[in-house]
């Protein structure tokens, strides 16, 4: 998309008032940025009929249906929620080995347990049919099917039988299955041997696990997912380390994982369209994630420019090459200089030849789109120098946030649904309006006190899901949604310190009970109704589910295999929480200068 283009799409929905905005930086979460800018936001007309933004502001809500046959689900994956770490032959995934190495984790948790999934699927699939879901995310654990991820070594029946079992269970309930092949736990064997994915070489193992899985599974299921979030794996994987494998190749893993696993991708599209889509007649596309980029300032080119360029090095940097073959110019165009003024010979972004530019291009039955949260973008340079070449400073900008964007959970995580909305345009735009099935959409919390009254999650969900209908509206061909997660569960660095479930999870319980939370009741309603009807009814829905959550909340309180939680007798809510940790505070200080 060209830079007119960008600000066009910008500018829409803005409408012809002004917004005065404090601005923190994410670089710098506890210090505000000494600037304050009035933007003025110009009133532009959508060249086309369907993208009609001028009707709509930020805090409007539609009030309406999607379309017949929408697809409504949530998700999980293999690592965060089956347990069962080393039982029926599974082998070590990069994640087992890297969770259990003191420091890398939040208070040291694991995966080893996590939901008991393995154990729990009739249980599991009936809070689905509860909550009357039509799909059902999961991912197969590749060490699970085949321990070394070598094939020819060894393949494991009981691990097939456990998924074999899973899909089984979830058609007889009518819940379609959406399966993700990797979900980031790659065999540890395939690391130590290999080096993951900065060799080559594992772009044909997964090749061959991915055509075991069609072979075995395929008869069933219909809609295949290679990767989620290759963008976490390169960057979060290879180049800062906070993930597992660990590495941290500043400037080149990254990039390098990144090119293998689209290759991956390409090859394994190609083996199910070659091999298996006569027979099977199902999908396979991948899933990105992408936070939506505004520009700081919709006046400065700079700021323009750079919040194109925030968008590009994240969902662009694996669908343009998906879509169009080959990576974003300015990805390699700004890697490229940086590369020459670092004395290197050649640029730090690997190239595709012909042959695989052909190869790859329109390799996607459809787009996976995971979206949570989105920042503010502004022109930064950043000087190249050898020492501080990485991913993040190639893109020469900054990230910021506006403090009163709502932040219930995860420090990167704040509630800006309109963000949503435009980078569903901005996929139609881009890639020319591909069917797009939103594998993740949610919210975290992050509190000491037991809460099953998640309002503020009944909000987010309520405003991102409206702004997919207003994106439909405007031509977006989105098929289906998908709520993450299904219950709390292992949430990589942060552990279990961080909550997205609909299903509370109690971990520290061996039986790993769940409960319902009330977005449990407010989101079985926005599937029934298949929208938002009227405003009447939306507002009863979200009464009703809080008053739901009261009694549940005592009663999970008052349970005696959960007595080491908070004992609330009424609704938590986190200022109570934090009201209570300030008096105790207090009366520390009170009691120790007493002593004093």
């Amino acid at each position: 998309m060209d830079v007119p283009s960008f600000l066009h799409l910008l500018l829409l929905e803005r409408g012809s008032h002004q917004l005065s905005c404090r601005l923190w930086s994410i670089m710098q979460p506890r210090c505000a940025v000494s600037v304050c800018h009035v933007l003025m936001l110009v009133l532009c007309l959508s060249a086309t009929e369907d993208f009609d933004w001028t009707r709509n502001n930020h805090g409007s809500f539609y009030y309406g249906t999607f379309p017949a046959g929408f697809s409504w689900g949530a998700g999980g994956s293999a690592y965060q929620t089956e347990g069962a770490w080393d039982k029926d032959g599974k082998g070590l995934s990069i994640w087992d080995v890297f969770s259990h190495k003191k420091g890398k984790i939040q208070l040291n948790d694991t995966g080893d347990s996590s939901c008991e999934g393995y154990y729990k699927i009739k249980d599991d699939i009936s809070l689905m049919k509860d909550l009357r879901l039509n799909h059902y995310r999961f991912s197969i654990a590749w060490p699970r099917i085949i321990p070394t991820g070598v094939k020819s070594d060894h393949v494991n029946e009981k691990g097939i039988q456990y998924y074999d079992e899973l899909i089984d269970h979830l058609l007889e309930s009518n819940i379609t299955p959406i399966v993700t092949l990797y979900h980031w736990d790659l065999p540890q064997v395939l690391q130590e041997k290999y080096g993951g994915w900065q060799n080559i070489s594992m772009v044909n193992h997964f090749n061959d696990f991915a055509n075991l899985c069609f072979e075995k599974f395929g008869n069933r299921v219909k809609h295949w997912i290679t990767f989620n979030n290759p963008w976490s794996v390169a960057v979060e994987g290879y180049e800062t380390g906070e993930h597992a494998p660990g590495m941290r190749l500043r400037g080149t893993g990254a990039y390098r994982a990144a090119h293998h696993i689209i290759k991956a991708h390409a090859k394994v599209w190609h083996t199910y369209d070659t091999q298996w889509r006569e027979k099977q007649k199902g999908l396979v596309g991948i899933s990105l994630s992408g936070d939506w980029g505004e520009p700081v300032d919709i006046s400065n080119q700079k700021d323009i420019e750079a919040a194109e360029r925030y968008v590009q090095f994240y969902l662009g940097w694996f669908a343009t090459p998906i879509f169009h073959g080959d990576y974003p110019q300015v990805m390699k165009d700004f890697v490229g200089r940086k590369s020459v003024q670092q004395g290197l010979g050649t640029s730090r972004l690997p190239t595709f030849s012909p042959q695989e530019k052909s190869y790859i291009k329109g390799t996607c039955d459809f787009l996976g789109i995971g979206h949570f949260t989105t920042r503010y973008i502004t022109h930064r340079n950043d000087p190249p120098g050898r020492s501080s070449n990485s991913y993040f400073t190639d893109r020469d900008l900054a990230e910021l946030v506006d403090p009163r964007w709502p932040d219930p959970g995860s420090e990167w995580l704040y509630s800006v649904p309109w963000g949503f909305r435009r980078l569903l345009n901005f996929v139609k735009t881009q890639y020319g309006n591909p069917n797009i099935y939103v594998t993740e959409n949610g919210v975290s919390e992050k509190m000491m006190c037991t809460e099953l009254c998640d309002e503020w999650r009944i909000q987010y969900y309520k405003d991102y899901i409206n702004e997919m209908l207003k994106a439909i509206r405007d031509g977006v061909n989105v098929k289906g949604y998908t709520a993450w997660s299904l219950l709390d569960k292992f949430e990589w660095d942060e552990g279990y310190s961080e909550r997205f479930g609909l299903y509370y999870v109690d971990f520290r319980n061996k039986n790993k009970p769940r409960y319902p939370k009330a977005s449990v009741q407010f989101y079985k309603r926005v599937i029934s109704s298949n929208g938002f009807p009227n405003q009447r009814e939306v507002e009863n829905w979200k009464r009703k589910a809080v008053e739901m959550c009261s009694s549940s909340n005592q009663l999970l309180a008052a349970d005696p295999l959960t007595s080491h939680m908070e004992m609330v007798t009424e609704i938590v809510v986190p200022t109570v929480c934090t009201l209570s940790i300030l008096i105790s505070a207090v009366l520390l200080m009170f009691l120790l200068r007493r002593r004093n």
